[in-house]
């Protein structure tokens, strides 16, 4: 079976390098996977879960915070604005930050100030997803 090398990055380094069967992003048109010897693409990337199914049959999560997902034929490259490893996920962090950015989009006065608030929800939302797939309880 024929693999596709997967690099991520973010601005705080790099986060992973491999061989992978599937990568699974989330892109803004929608969820997108990428298997070996994929058409060539560029694509936007919203919060949320990156999954990356390894050689060994292992599956590695990742939370975003957006970025760019390149795709060329044995590579796919993600520049994620921010990435944390599934395992630094924080679940009471996480459900703390919805409950914040609710209560901010709630207390919004302005046009600029709600904006503001529902992209934190956006992330704040995202993230609390991602740390319920990977705990099972979704």
């Amino acid at each position: 079976m024929s693999t596709i090398r997967v690099e991520i990055v973010s601005a705080e380094g790099h986060i992973f390098s491999g061989e992978a069967n599937m990568v699974f992003a989330p892109a803004r048109g929608g969820d997108v996977g990428i298997a070996p010897r994929h058409a060539p693409m560029l694509a936007d990337l919203r919060p949320g879960e990156l999954r990356v199914d390894v050689v060994d049959g292992e599956e590695k999560f990742f939370y975003i915070t957006g970025g760019i997902l390149e795709v060329q034929p044995h590579l796919v490259t993600v520049l994620a604005d921010t990435a944390l490893r599934g395992e630094q996920l924080d679940e009471d962090a996480a459900k703390a930050a919805k409950e914040a950015a609710e209560a901010a989009v709630s207390a919004a006065g302005d046009k600029r100030s709600l904006e503001h608030a529902r992209m934190q929800l956006v992330e704040a939302a995202a993230r609390y997803s991602a740390v319920q797939k990977l705990k099972g309880k979704k």
